[in-house]
């Protein structure tokens, strides 16, 4: 793993070289390009920092080509001299994607410049000098912005503990472990299997566990391992075979789309090594497996083995990981009690620059039988996904016209050889405002709507929308069985997404001007290689071939079913036989 790191590192130190800017006039001068967007930024992922770390750690380790190179230092000098100029006054960076002025993105670098500092300050050589002094000059700018700044995001608290943890340990300021606790009073947002507030297994899962790692040790407090610990452990169900993190029911941008293992390597090499948990080994060996390089500032796991070198020696292997399971996440979380606590909390529903999470906890199963893997979710647009060899069911969910857009599933439970879900929706209209609460200028010239106490309002013929889904394991798949009945004459839409690479073959279906295939009746099959899934169950009850506020993702094949309430719907599922359920 060692080995095959550095090399990693050796080559994105190259590519960094490549995209350095060397022209004096250029308003980028040392900083290192993006290639998204052809500007030197200086955040934590496609910024100048990154490229440091990579520069830092092959100068610093004697098995790297560039180990003591002057022509690299060089250049990690006039990085160090991008990012002092690109320093806002206050000490803040702003990453160039959004969050100017950003305390929370200058945590995230303050977290790897920190680690390459210290690294960097174990050498005995004294032309790293100059690059030590712009480094130290860089962090200790930060500190006001540490010790002062705010966040948006759950995880974000964790990411200024672990910040203000190094600032502590370098410069030894004690008001850094008091702003930290400050942060930690607040409580850990983490359920009893392990699931944090936004549901993000693709990326803050990752970004909670590393840097809680970092805060129980720079703050001495070792309790905050345990949280971490549930989330690694909860992870371990949480990766299709393939190596495809389970993304479809996130609370954060990697929604949907695909990421793997690479960003979880630190967090299970670190609590393997301490607790001696070989499932944790295999899972940081499976991490490593998919590491194309050691990863950004924030998290570059060269930078951290060259710290504590007793990490180049975990050893793993993904043999003493599962492949035959069932599990039900968040099945005994008392969610329902949180929820009705918030009128009590004050803030009326309302966050600013952020959003409530009121999905965290939501019940999650995952299923996996060797190469097929299933997901039945609640409290977003799919209830039901699936992987079976290179079979990609990306998302089954339904919409209907009654409140235009998805139906969550927002309750489940289990059933002998399934789960059942169902979800509520309720519409109702607004009366008039009473007399007594009207404002003055309802009764002058112009009468703002928004200036009117739409509070006030009474409720009249609210209409309440109820459906199901058994969703059943079989012997060669899975059933999904759809009820729904009031109110009458709804126009609703099932739709199956596919990955693109596959093919579609069906008996009776007409394809929609944007591309999605209206199934009308007969068979479905996608086929993927020698793999395939077939559908049975079409219907097209009315023509509409899409819903309002139910968008479809791009780059994918999408097959729609038709039909109207009251329904009682059955969709079988076969899969082909080879990796089918055995037994």
């Amino acid at each position: 793993m060692y080995r095959q790191m550095v090399d990693s590192n050796d080559r994105a130190a190259e590519r960094g070289m490549e995209r350095q800017m060397l022209d004096p006039e250029n308003r980028y001068y040392g900083g290192t390009i993006d290639p998204s967007t052809g500007v030197a930024w200086v955040n934590h992922t496609t910024g100048t920092p990154t490229d440091m770390c990579f520069w830092g750690a092959a100068i610093s380790n004697p098995d790297s080509r560039y180990y003591r190179d002057e022509a690299l230092l060089e250049r990690l000098r006039l990085a160090t001299e991008f990012v002092l100029r690109h320093q806002h006054s206050d000490g803040s960076i702003s990453p160039g994607w959004t969050n100017y002025h950003s305390p929370p993105d200058t945590a995230f670098v303050v977290v790897g410049y920190s680690q390459l500092y210290q690294l960097l300050s174990q050498q005995d050589w004294a032309p790293l000098k100059p690059v030590l002094d712009n480094m130290r000059l860089f962090l200790e700018r930060t500190i006001p912005t540490m010790l002062t700044g705010g966040c948006h995001t759950p995880n974000h608290r964790w990411v200024l503990c672990a910040a203000l943890g190094f600032l502590h340990e370098i410069f030894g300021i004690e008001e850094a472990v008091q702003r930290a606790e400050q942060w930690l009073a607040e409580g850990i947002d983490i359920t009893p299997d392990g699931e944090w507030t936004e549901r993000s297994n693709g990326i803050y899962n990752a970004v909670s566990d590393i840097m809680l790692i970092h805060a129980a040790r720079l703050l001495d407090r070792p309790e905050l391992l345990e949280p971490v610990r549930l989330n690694l452990r909860m992870m371990v169900y949480l990766v299709h075979p393939a190596g495809e993190i389970v993304t479809d029911y996130s609370g954060r941008q990697d929604l949907g789309s695909i990421h793997d293992l690479s960003s979880y390597y630190l967090p299970y090499a670190i609590l393997a090594k301490m607790d001696a948990d070989p499932i944790f080994a295999g899972m940081a060996a499976w991490a490593d497996s998919t590491l194309t390089d050691p990863g950004v500032c924030s998290v570059n796991a060269l930078v951290r083995l060259l710290l504590e070198p007793e990490l180049q020696q975990t050893e793993g292997t993904t043999d003493a990981l599962p492949d035959q399971y069932e599990v039900m996440l968040n099945e005994h979380f008392a969610r329902e009690k949180y929820v009705n606590q918030m009128e009590n909390a004050g803030h009326h529903g309302r966050i600013s620059y952020s959003r409530m999470h009121t999905d965290f906890g939501a019940p999650v199963a995952r299923i996996r039988d060797g190469e097929t893997s299933v997901t039945v979710m609640t409290e977003v647009p799919p209830f039901f996904a699936l992987r079976h060899g290179k079979v990609r069911l990306l998302a089954v969910q339904l919409a209907s016209y009654f409140n235009p857009g998805y139906v969550p599933m927002q309750h489940m439970t289990r059933l002998s050889q399934g789960y059942q879900l169902t979800g509520e929706q309720k519409k109702g209209y607004n009366g008039p405002i009473p007399t007594a609460d009207l404002p003055a200028s309802a009764s002058s010239p112009i009468s703002p709507w928004y200036l009117l106490p739409h509070q006030t309002r009474a409720l009249t013929h609210e209409q309440t929308f109820r459906v199901g889904a058994e969703v059943v394991q079989t012997e060669n798949g899975w059933t999904i069985h759809l009820t729904g009945e009031e109110p009458q004459d709804v126009m609703m839409q099932l739709s199956f997404v596919f990955g693109d690479e596959g093919e579609l073959s069906y008996e009776d279906g007409t394809v929609t001007s944007d591309g999605s295939v209206l199934w009308k009746s007969g068979k479905l099959r996608y086929s993927c290689g020698d793999d395939w899934l077939e559908l049975d169950g079409g219907e097209m009850g009315h023509l509409a071939a899409t819903v309002r506020e139910a968008k479809m993702p791009e780059k994918c094949k999408v097959v729609l079913v038709n039909f109207m309430t009251p329904f009682d719907k059955t969709i079988q599922i076969t899969l082909s036989p080879s990796l089918a359920k055995k037994g």
